[in-house]
């Protein structure tokens, strides 16, 4: 018998005010797994490879999701977290899983575990073009995914429009916008990040912690297609700024998330929707994976083997500095999709 630490990444407290602090999470090394013996009883043996810090997992800490849609998801004191990740089999008594497959959907962050069935919506990733595996979590996985595929869905982009592309998965939406044939402005929250999403094909790129982002829309003429993946103050400068029949794609509310007063609460060019006949539509990723995943997976990782679509990641490794990368996008600090690598193959 041969025992190997299992690191799991606990839900240790839920925290006391906006995004995540020193202290939410805990990596707990006390358990032990032999990988050789333990019984499967039916289901499969998994190896945690690469794990996605997204803002959107702040939401599941709040005890106001436990009465949502994402109850299912919402963590728990004392449990693992769960989170977008890549995993490989060890060991499988699933008939449609063998060792050496490898699956990207949300799983239990914890170093080995055994599951009965995979959940639903779980990607295979047999990765015949071989990029590594933490794309699968980033520019080729739930980021990626949002990002061509409500692009696809909701832009009704056309040649010639302006679109204004915030934070998150936009650095694939500049590319995505460029390849339709639109003028791009972005926002960053450093001169660092606004080099580099000039570097992405942005036509304007400014620092909205030091410039006056409705000054700057309005100066280049107003805009077609809003990708906004943060709200808040920035979302009312777009309703000002937004040309008639605009079209708003809300994928994420990153400044709004646990926001109950001050300027990221309230929105107050609201009327735009109307005045303006904005068509806003908000979005979940996997409402699209119907209509676009065979494509997405068909297209995307073939295009990012070749270069022709960019991606950065921000990287670090260990199950326990998730935590760190999280606290690092609230305050701006990762340059690129922050990765957790948790393991090599």
């Amino acid at each position: 018998m041969v025992s190997t630490k299992n690191g799991r990444l606990l839900f240790h407290s839920v925290p006391v005010r906006d995004g995540i602090v020193p202290g939410t999470l805990r990596y707990d090394e006390s358990e032990t797994i032999d990988l050789d013996a333990v019984p499967l009883n039916g289901g499969a043996l998994f190896k945690l490879l690469a794990v996605s810090a997204d803002p959107f997992l702040t939401a599941l800490m709040s005890p106001a999701y436990s009465e949502s849609a994402f109850e299912h998801l919402t963590y728990k004191i004392g449990k693992p977290i769960i989170a977008y990740a890549v995993i490989v089999a060890l060991r499988s008594e699933i008939p449609t899983v063998k060792a050496g497959d490898h699956f990207m959907n949300m799983f239990p962050l914890e170093e080995y575990f055994i599951i009965d069935s995979l959940p639903e919506r779980t990607v295979p990733l047999p990765n015949d073009v071989g990029i590594p595996w933490s794309t699968y979590v980033g520019v080729c996985g739930m980021p990626g995914q949002t990002a061509y595929m409500g692009w696809k869905e909701y832009s009704k982009a056309k040649k010639g429009e302006t679109t204004f592309v915030t934070t998150g998965a936009g650095k694939f939406v500049i590319q995505m916008a460029k390849r339709d044939g639109l003028k791009v402005i972005a926002s960053a929250g450093s001169d660092e990040k606004v080099e580099l999403v000039k570097s992405f094909g942005a036509d304007v790129a400014f620092n909205y912690k030091t410039a006056n982002t409705l000054e700057i829309l309005e100066r280049e003429g107003g805009i077609d297609v809003f990708w906004d993946n943060v709200g808040g103050v920035t979302l009312d400068a777009a309703l000002q700024a937004s040309r008639s029949k605009a079209r708003f794609l809300e994928c994420g509310m990153m400044a709004a998330y646990g926001a109950t007063d001050g300027p990221n609460a309230v929105i107050k060019n609201i009327w735009n929707i109307v005045g303006k006949s904005i068509t806003m539509v908000g979005f979940l990723v996997w409402d699209l994976y119907e209509g676009h995943l065979d494509d997405f997976y068909t297209t995307v990782p073939k295009l990012v083997a070749d270069g022709e679509i960019k991606y950065r990641e921000d990287v670090t490794r260990g199950l326990g500095s998730l935590e760190d990368a999280m606290i690092g996008l609230f305050k701006g600090t990762n340059v690129g999709k922050a990765v957790v690598i948790v393991a090599d193959e």
